[in-house]
């Protein structure tokens, strides 16, 4: 009995010691759910994952949170699917233990882990995610920093008029961001007026869009809105050329892609002329915050940051800063923090993130520019800065 006793007893003083381990020594767990594998867009996953990294690197060299606390970063591929966002949030909030969860690439994975997210309760931040439907539901736990469909159907708009465009063909993807542009970019031009519109859907596990591009030509648009997202965005170049409707025709990129490193490899011989959307250029102020990470980043790497970087570093210490403010990691604590606090991220500007009306709930957006490659092989720092459109402010 003796035995037994001194056993249990050493037992339970081992348990003591364990969990009463200076709260210091306990890491905090962040989960980032990104694509990193078709038929996502891996690219641009790897991006994020690059500054989210570099974020986590930051904090912890800078001592961490909550008075040494370190970061530890979990990392889940989305593949681009919902199902597969669903099931990565759920491993990172029931498994890991993460106490946020920022990434979201594709608008369809996003809106997808935010039906989970509202009843599991750990906040979600949408980085390069566009659909309205992700902060338009006013989910507690929804958060991004990222334009919205409105405001890059907007900045799209400005192009228009500039231009003196009047029809317009859109080629897009069935997926929520497709079908979220398509049917804003449809109710915009019923309000500029005196525009025809052309829409086109595909399905993006195709691999053969001439048919669809042969309808876009024989519309004869002025401006074609190219709405794939990785691999079926590059087939719609390459395939415009094959048939002719490129570079007679313009065409806009719906997002940033051609800004990235590999966009001449690709379309070395027909990248001249395209315009696309961006969030950043290098003509654009960075925060103290943004040059610190700018520099780092080019020196890592050997190539200069594009957005997806720089919101996925500016994601991870605009959660450390929330849960120093918050002075916790609870889940309830750091949404009111988020929303009623003003955070510094890569850019020159203060972000918050309030409790505003319609899309703008929990949303902080970039200003969204439209860039012109006027040459070929042309790097994406010299292109032409054809709109700069900053949203409206959030009521």
């Amino acid at each position: 009995m003796r035995k037994q006793g001194f056993f249990l007893a050493a037992a339970v003083a081992a348990a003591l010691s364990a969990t009463c381990l200076p709260v210091q020594a306990q890491d905090i767990g962040i989960g980032l759910i990104v694509p990193l594998s078709p038929p996502g867009d891996p690219t641009g996953g790897q991006l994020i994952r690059r500054g989210a990294e570099m974020g986590i690197d930051a904090v912890n060299n800078a001592g961490g949170v909550l008075g040494g606390r370190k970061f530890k970063l979990y990392v889940e591929d989305s593949q681009g699917k919902p199902e597969a966002g669903v099931a990565a949030y759920r491993r990172l909030v029931s498994e890991d233990k993460v106490v946020f969860v920022p990434g979201f690439f594709h608008s369809s994975v996003a809106i997808a882990a935010n039906e989970v997210a509202k009843d599991m309760g750990v906040p979600t931040m949408s980085l390069q995610a566009s659909a309205a439907e992700i902060t338009s539901k006013h989910y507690e736990t929804a958060f991004r920093t990222h334009a919205v469909d409105q405001v890059r159907v907007a900045t799209f708009m400005e192009l228009i008029k500039k231009k003196g465009f009047k029809r317009i063909s859109m080629i897009a993807e069935t997926t929520d961001y497709g079908i979220g542009i398509a049917d804003e970019t449809i109710a915009q031009a019923k309000k500029v007026g005196g525009l025809e519109v052309q829409k086109i859907a595909f399905d993006r596990s195709v691999t053969d869009l001439t048919p669809q591009l042969l309808q876009v030509k024989a519309f004869k648009p002025d401006l074609v809105i190219n709405i794939g997202v990785g691999q079926p965005c590059d087939l719609i170049i390459d395939q415009a050329t094959t048939i002719g409707l490129l570079p007679n025709t313009p065409m806009i990129v719906s997002y940033d892609a051609p800004a990235r490193p590999q966009f001449w490899k690709l379309h070395e011989k027909n990248g001249a002329g395209i315009y696309f959307i961006a969030y950043y250029s290098p003509k654009t102020p960075l925060s103290d915050i943004g040059k610190s990470f700018a520099a780092a980043y080019t020196e890592k790497y050997k190539e200069d940051p594009v957005y997806g970087a720089l919101n996925g570093y500016g994601a991870i210490q605009i959660i450390a800063q929330a849960i120093n403010a918050a002075k916790s990691t609870d889940s309830k604590a750091l949404i009111k923090t988020l929303e009623t606090g003003t955070f510094k991220s890569w850019p020159d500007a203060p972000v918050t993130f309030p409790r505003a009306e319609g899309v703008y709930w929990h949303n902080w957006v970039p200003p969204v520019l439209i860039l012109h490659y006027t040459k070929p092989m042309q790097d994406w720092k010299d292109a032409e800065v054809e709109v700069q459109y900053s949203a409206p402010a959030a009521k």
